[in-house]
């Protein structure tokens, strides 16, 4: 089928065609019209996962499908039913008297709104990026922009809630557990207390230092005495001639010389006067004296030997006493001290495990405080100027193309079922046989088609 047969098809049928043509068109305005108006806003939340925490300082982690979680919150019940508190939704007439028609009053009213809202809703992901695009379809504009607005900052209070629940109840444990951590570390001390004051221990170490100074005083005493001791008897074993205190002795020495010069003088006076002579008698008797003196010297340094041996021993005695009796103190010592040191040790666990906790619940208590959150409003939504449907311009595109076609197609349908010889080609493939000659009729003033005709006659001789 060539142009120049559709055009005489137009033309045999064209008040059909024009009739269908006008028929769709008036149709498709005056339902573009009459549909209700529906305007479309947006708001962009932006996401900062790189920000750190502000507690903490730790960088927060950055986990797969994040973004896509956030939209599963944003589209949640959670938060369509904050956004109709935040808005008093609830509170609307209009929105009551609905809910009363569709429901009767079984449903819940916050959650029949929510499900209202959320109908509307639509949220995205731009693609390579961290912002999410909510958007919100109404037939108010002003009500379009607040309840995108709406969801935004629900979403951003959420997010905080989110963060914040679980440190409050993190807090609320660490706390309870850092009163018994406190009370623990109390007990501790206590128990640790009175055992010093029980023992009479000021420091752990000192005293013990002190005592084993004491017997190490008492070790290097006794191997003195030890010492004298040995000495003494190997002074007792030997001659008193050979004693080195009865040589050293100073009247021993001083005797020695008088007896000596006694001995000369007597010597003398035997040669000179004889024995019997008086002055030699006297002067003998002057010599034994002082002998007897000597020996009896002699015998004083032998006898302090004997006491001082006596003393030695006893001192000897004394001091092995003494070192059993410290050493046994010092085990004593040591019993408390290990007793002390379980105590201590008890003290610096109960010390260390109340810092830990104390530690935990400080920082988890920042966090429940914390108001800050890593997304923000990039772009706030505004009323939008036009309506997002219906397109006045492009839903009359397409009513002036479905015209088009809808009245071309029942001319076309009226030639299907009525059909015409309107060409010579229509002809020759109705008969099938070859045509000789053409006989025109009068012609009829029709420009169009003439033109048409002869733009064909040029391509076939072409």
């Amino acid at each position: 089928m060539n142009p120049l047969h559709l055009l005489l098809i137009l033309r045999a049928h064209w008040k059909v065609a024009f009739g269908v043509f006008l028929f769709t068109l008036v149709v498709g305005i005056t339902v573009t019209l009459l549909m209700p108006k529906q305007y479309v806003t947006s708001t962009s939340l932006v996401f900062d996962v790189k920000s750190s925490d502000p507690v903490a300082g730790a960088f927060l982690p950055v986990v797969p499908g994040y973004l896509q979680t956030q939209v599963d919150i944003i589209k949640s019940d959670h938060i369509a039913q904050q956004v109709v508190t935040a808005l008093k939704l609830d509170q609307s007439p209009t929105l009551k008297r609905r809910w009363q028609d569709e429901t009767g009053g079984k449903t819940n009213l916050q959650y029949w709104i929510g499900e209202l809202l959320q109908k509307g809703l639509m949220v995205s992901i731009s693609n390579g990026t961290n912002i999410i695009s909510i958007s919100f379809a109404a037939g108010d504009p002003s009500f379009a922009a607040a309840v995108a607005n709406a969801y935004a900052q629900a979403y951003i209070i959420t997010n905080i809630e989110l963060k914040v629940d679980p440190a409050r109840q993190y807090s609320r444990w660490f706390g309870d557990q850092a009163k018994v951590m406190r009370e623990n570390l109390e007990k501790a001390q206590a128990a640790l207390s009175e055992y010093q004051q029980e023992h009479g221990i000021v420091s752990k170490e000192e005293h013990l230092d002190t005592e084993m100074a004491r017997l190490n005083e008492l070790t290097a005493q006794l191997t003195q005495a030890q010492e004298q001791a040995v000495e003494v008897r190997s002074k007792q074993n030997a001659k008193s001639d050979e004693l080195p205190d009865v040589n050293q002795s100073s009247m021993v020495q001083s005797l020695k010389t008088d007896i000596a010069r006694q001995e000369a003088k007597l010597q003398e006076a035997g040669e000179n006067l004889g024995v019997n002579h008086p002055q030699y008698q006297r002067m003998a008797a002057e010599l034994a004296t002082l002998k007897a003196q000597l020996q009896s010297e002699k015998n004083a340094i032998v006898s302090s030997l004997s006491t001082s041996k006596n003393i030695a021993l006893s001192k000897e005695s004394q001091l092995r006493a003494a070192i059993e009796s410290q050493k046994k103190k010092l085990l004593e010592l040591k019993g408390g001290r290990d007793r002390l040191a379980v105590l201590q040790r008890d003290v610096d666990a109960a010390q260390s495990a109340y810092d830990t906790v104390i530690k935990r619940y400080n920082q988890t208590s920042l966090e429940s405080q914390v108001t800050q959150t890593n997304v923000s409003v990039l772009n706030p939504a505004i009323q939008p100027p036009e309506p997002a449907s219906p397109n006045i311009k492009k839903s009359l595109a397409m009513t002036l193309l479905l015209a088009l076609i809808l009245g071309g197609g029942a001319a076309y349908l009226l030639e299907l079922l009525d059909k015409k010889v309107r060409t010579v080609d229509d002809l020759v493939e109705m008969l099938q046989v070859p045509v000789l000659a053409v006989i025109e009729g009068p012609r009829r003033s029709n420009r169009l088609v003439e033109i048409a005709r002869q733009q064909l006659l040029r391509l076939e001789s072409k």
